[in-house]
């Protein structure tokens, strides 16, 4: 007979093993290979600036399942399942069920009225559960989430010298800075006009992954400028490497072609770094990442989410 499951929260000194358990438990192989990127993003860097509480599940001595939550930090009202995963030796043996209902009970002490098993952003793994991972998304549906949306990444290949995604820019920044526009890579000094740039133009979510893109190994950003004034600036790397965005371009300079040279800029860093892809998460224009680098819609993503106490 099993072993009751007890669930408790985890401390920093459990960091290695719970890496090593998303390593062996993350069944996408692009997935278990970002575990540490994963856990570092989700568990602590997260915690600068929202709460969060890493749960684990024991069976005697032994970790089989864990589970990292967090609360909105622009609407306390809204919790997150941001990343859980359940040793596969261990699966249908009710840690899964555990720790989501330990979860639930968590964020309620925290404040939360309703649990979202989707990306907290601008700190999260992915926009929802991969429609890959059957076993989970029959596991939201038991335990009585409902699906709320549908989210997509997009991949953009790095590969081959020829890939769209890797086109050259020269021609395309000269014709820029014939129209006065500078199009280079952001410094340090550059991130407070480009955090008020992307807080006047797209509203405050942003301003964390910028700060984790700008001067940070392993990610980086580049912007467009016309006398001083940001006209559009792309990221990279602020979730893990691979990872690309945000980005974004202001309504006036939509169809220049600042996107287009600002993306693929990105993408030849990433390139540069030795990564054979990038991908484009939470994507919301495909025609454009399509057209300017050849980028596949590649993976899917079902959000749920429950009201507490309903």
């Amino acid at each position: 007979m099993d072993a009751e499951i007890i669930v408790a929260e985890l401390t920093a000194d459990r960091t290695p093993a719970v890496v090593e358990l998303f390593r062996r438990s993350l069944d996408l192989p692009e997935d278990a290979a970002e575990a540490p990127e994963l856990v570092d993003t989700l568990w602590t860097r997260a915690a600068v600036d929202r709460p969060v509480v890493a749960l684990g599940a024991y069976r005697g001595a032994e970790l089989v399942g864990a589970l990292v939550c967090s609360v909105s930090a622009q609407d306390p009202r809204l919790g997150y399942v941001d990343l859980v995963a359940v040793d596969p030796a261990h699966r249908r043996r009710g840690a899964g069920r555990a720790l989501l209902s330990s979860a639930e009970r968590t964020l309620a002490g925290l404040g939360a009225a309703e649990v979202l098993l989707a990306g907290n952003p601008p700190h999260y793994g992915w926009p929802g559960i991969d429609v890959r991972y059957t076993p989970a998304l029959c596991a939201a549906l038991a335990l009585g989430y409902q699906q709320d949306r549908t989210a997509w990444n997009m991949t953009a290949d790095l590969s081959y010298d020829g890939s769209p995604a890797l086109r050259p820019t020269d021609a395309a920044e000269a014709r820029l800075a014939g129209r006065g526009v500078t199009v280079r890579r952001a410094e340090a000094a550059d991130l407070p006009a480009l955090t008020e740039f992307a807080r006047g133009t797209f509203g405050g979510a942003w301003d964390a992954e910028l700060a984790g893109s700008v001067g940070r190994e392993g990610a980086g950003c580049h912007l467009a400028e016309r006398d001083g004034e940001v006209l559009g600036f792309a990221a990279y790397g602020s979730s893990r490497p691979s990872w690309f965005g945000p980005m974004g371009t202001a309504p006036a300079a939509e169809g220049s072609g600042i996107g287009g040279v600002l993306l693929r800029r990105c993408l030849r860093d990433q390139r540069a770094a030795g990564l054979p892809s990038a991908q484009i998460g939470w994507v919301g224009p495909i025609p454009f990442y399509s057209g300017s680098a050849g980028a596949r819609v590649e993976r899917v993503f079902f959000l749920y989410r429950r009201t507490l106490g309903g």
